[in-house]
């Protein structure tokens, strides 16, 4: 890859891997971090790579190994406390953007590699062929973290539905 090409993959594919460390950590400080260290990777390895759609699974497969990496390195990964979510209306609309801060939490509370899988899923709109090709995963894995991530999220959206439930209302004193 020249240096013209490499220059001009990374114009072309900067949000993206941007996006994707940005929906694994919800932190812009953090996913701005990492797509530095991604693209100086690929600088690095810019020989190897072909132009193309091998450059764009490449730079997918390590954002993704990145992020992944880098949680198990500094333990961003903690689960989110239920109580520190907002409370949300059971007849919210769609759009709702206190319903989409919800579920980002959530998925910000699974595992990595289920996260990962989640957020390439559902953020980048993958399909599970693909999402497998990018992780070196068979696509029954991807399928098994994305049920597991499922049921974990929804399990746990359960589990603070049911105490929101039985929380005592509360009344101002004068």
């Amino acid at each position: 890859m020249t240096k013209a090409e490499f220059e001009s993959a990374v114009r072309e594919h900067q949000g993206m891997v941007y996006g994707i460390a940005c929906n694994f950590f919800h932190n812009p400080a953090i996913a701005e971090e990492l797509a530095q260290e991604v693209f100086l990777q690929f600088y690095e390895e810019r020989r190897k790579v072909e132009a193309g759609a091998h450059c764009v699974a490449w730079l997918r497969r390590s954002t993704v190994h990145r992020c992944i990496d880098t949680v198990r390195r500094a333990s961003y990964g903690k689960e989110v406390q239920m109580d520190t979510l907002p409370d949300i209306p059971v007849d919210a609309p769609e759009t709702d953007p206190l319903l989409q801060e919800h579920l980002r939490r959530l998925i910000a509370s699974l595992p990595e590699k289920p996260r990962a899988v989640m957020v390439l899923r559902f953020g980048e709109d993958m399909d599970v062929e693909e999402i497998g090709r990018t992780l070196e995963m068979p696509t029954s894995t991807v399928w098994s973290h994305l049920q597991r991530g499922t049921a974990m999220i929804r399990d746990k959206a359960t589990r603070y539905m049911k105490e929101k439930e039985h929380e005592p209302i509360r009344t101002r004193s004068s």
